[in-house]
């Protein structure tokens, strides 16, 4: 068994009408810096998706890369969920189709530096009947105001600058 891996930009992320973070591009010292900016007083999600090409079985992990815009301490509250349609075979309205329940996961900030880079693993155990080479859509929002008891206690933005997902193939 290998491990499949995709990667996810901020620049790739779709959108609900509203309650979505903002993108970014910072023109950094030396290099620019993209991301999406997740706002600490109102829950946010964004949105992406793929071919869960050659997926196997277990439970398949994101990687979350984020730093603090301002903050230097504090914890985040972070929610994946996933929805799987299998092509051919499932009669669910692609349009209505509802997400897996949430994951909920916290990272706490390193400290003494507020744009240090972290990395957060979320696992996923709402499957949504997973199966390989489904259609699947990727949310991910921080919970900022708490609804889910994930004690997000961070001030200011969290940005998302990469995610990767991962699982095992056939």
């Amino acid at each position: 068994m290998a491990t499949v891996k995709f990667q996810f930009l901020p620049e790739e992320a779709q959108f609900l009408a509203s309650a979505f973070p903002q993108f970014l591009k910072t023109n950094g010292t030396n290099f620019p810096v993209s991301g999406l900016a997740y706002d600490a007083a109102a829950d946010e999600a964004a949105f992406w998706k793929l071919r869960a090409d050659n997926y196997g079985s277990g439970n398949p992990t994101i990687d979350i890369d984020w730093y603090a815009d301002t903050a230097t301490s504090g914890t985040v509250a972070w929610e994946v969920s996933i929805a799987a349609i299998t092509p051919n075979t499932d009669t669910q309205d692609i349009e209505t189709k509802a997400l897996a329940a949430v994951q909920r996961s916290s990272d706490t900030h390193l400290g003494t530096i507020g744009q240090r880079l972290h990395r957060h693993t979320v696992t996923i155990t709402n499957l949504d009947s997973l199966t390989a080479d489904d259609e699947v859509w990727i949310r991910v929002a921080r919970d900022a105001d708490d609804t889910g008891g994930g004690g997000d206690s961070m001030t200011g933005d969290a940005i998302i600058t990469l995610l990767e997902l991962s699982y095992s193939d056939v």
